[in-house]
């Protein structure tokens, strides 16, 4: 394929979107496919000789869109979404085109200084202290690697990278049981242990981490010639929304030196309503925040805003600076590749910028109360069914239950078999998850295009699926 055949292309895909997303509520939510189906019906060998667009695009519809679960369907109520909202697909189009790579100021000035405006327009939003700088990552899970290599450094003295954790005291990390396995792994990469992750019991209604639990832990590793390095909160948890007291937990961590990072991946961006920042009080203390505009404020993924106390502490952690890559004769310049792990970096502030303009903060407010308010009918009209459990109660759209019709043997399995017949129904998409050792049933709205009436349906099709098993 040619440049001058590009325009007529992009103008059938542009239109092929465009359709996309208006009638993408009309498929089943989740791919209808079976293990194998796409696998098989891609040829073995790779071509020798060039082939048409016509039927590469054609390949396309016939062999990959059967096997897509669609994210962008208005009734995907399953894990957390990742929107694609019309200008963020117009501006990660216009990115790709010109396909910078944004790793240092000179090879993109545009984009690092954007990212420095769109992260600050982010702070305001929050309403976060002027002192917060921010970068734009991946993924919260590069954010808590960050974070977790900071903990390490700060607690080894800057010391870990040069002479790593051989003959070092372990190094003690702390969270709740709820946080995103994302911190598993970052403690994993960052050669801390899992057996060093120490998990704080909950209590409450938020499924909040315990602090005076969280203190007895701390002051139990250090009776025993451990050295804490630092604590991991969660706002929002991806299973049942469990939130930690961050106050609370602020002041034990301060008291001990203790680096403090909040995961908000998905419940950070309803902060840029002020009715729901109750939730994290006093997180203007913390050293890192952390959440994923590509959750639920339109923004295509991958996108990740990663807020910091004292920018510092992680481009100590993570810059390496050979001369190809330093800036000569320019002053005052933020190299953002020194402020995440990998070197090479896309310019994601544009979509940022295209979204944040084209709703403004109050039309991205509206969406995210919208959401809320639908989430929680739909809580109370399925609390009122005699044969339903609410297991957890909303925590933003965020909630669980159970179908418990009386004098059943195994709810457990009965729930798992009323999840997997949703599903395959089509109509909506669920995902199930375990609270207290039982399995439940997680609902959650938040698809930029998602209606009263698609949240409303979900009444409909759980009550009558489930009852069909009577």
């Amino acid at each position: 394929m040619k440049w001058d055949e590009f325009s007529d292309w992009g103008k059938k895909i542009s239109e092929w979107a465009q359709d996309y997303h208006l009638t993408v509520g009309d498929k089943p939510v989740r791919a209808q496919t079976e293990p194998g189906d796409i696998l098989n019906a891609l040829p073995a060998q790779p071509p020798e000789q060039p082939q048409a667009i016509e039927d590469i695009f054609s390949d396309f519809e016939d062999i990959v869109m059967p096997g897509i679960t669609h994210w962008q369907h208005p009734r995907f109520f399953a894990y957390f979404n990742s929107n694609a909202s019309a200008p963020s697909v117009l501006a990660e189009f216009l990115a790709s085109a010109i396909a910078p790579q944004c790793m240092l100021w000179q090879t993109s000035p545009a984009a690092t200084e954007m990212e420095t405006r769109m992260m600050d327009w982010l702070r305001q939003a929050l309403d976060l202290p002027e002192g917060f700088a921010g970068v734009i990552q991946d993924s919260a899970s590069s954010a808590t690697l960050a974070a977790v290599l900071t903990m390490r450094e700060k607690a080894l003295n800057w010391q870990g990278n040069h002479q790593g954790l051989f003959g070092q005291k372990p190094l003690r990390v702390y969270c709740s049981a709820e946080v995103h396995t994302s911190v598993d792994r970052a403690i994993w990469v960052a050669g801390i242990g899992q057996d060093n992750l120490v998990r704080i019991p909950i209590k409450g209604d938020w499924r909040g981490m315990d602090s005076e639990a969280l203190e007895r832990a701390i002051q139990s590793d250090l009776d025993s010639g451990l050295q804490p390095a630092g604590v991991i909160m969660c706002v929002g948890g991806t299973g049942t929304g469990a939130t930690d007291p961050i106050d609370e937990c602020l002041k034990v961590a301060q008291r001990y030196g203790l680096y403090t990072h909040v995961d908000a991946a998905w419940a950070g961006s309803a902060m840029i309503c002020p009715e729901y920042r109750h939730y994290w009080p006093g997180v203007d203390q913390a050293d890192s925040i952390v959440f994923n505009p590509h959750k639920w404020l339109g923004v295509q993924f991958d996108c990740c805003a990663h807020f910091l106390k004292n920018p510092d502490d992680l481009v100590q952690t993570l810059a390496i600076s050979p001369e190809f890559l330093k800036t000569h004769g320019k002053d005052g310049i933020i190299n953002y590749s020194e402020w995440s792990v990998p070197l090479g970096r896309r310019f994601r502030a544009l979509k940022l910028w295209f979204v944040m303009r084209a709703y403004g903060l109050e039309g991205l407010r509206e969406r995210l109360r919208n959401h809320v308010n639908w989430s929680v009918d739909l809580h109370d009209r399925l609390a009122a069914e005699s044969d339903f459990q609410i297991t957890t109660q909303p925590m933003w759209s965020l909630w669980t239950f159970r179908y418990a019709p009386d004098g059943h043997p195994d709810l457990d399995a009965l729930n798992l078999r009323l999840v997997n017949a949703i599903n395959d129904d089509g109509r909506i998409y669920l995902t199930q998850t375990r609270v207290d050792g039982n399995m439940t049933i997680r609902f959650q709205a938040g698809q930029f295009e998602t209606t009263e009436d698609d949240v409303r349906m979900a009444y409909d099709v759980i009550t009558e699926i489930a009852r069909s098993f009577s």
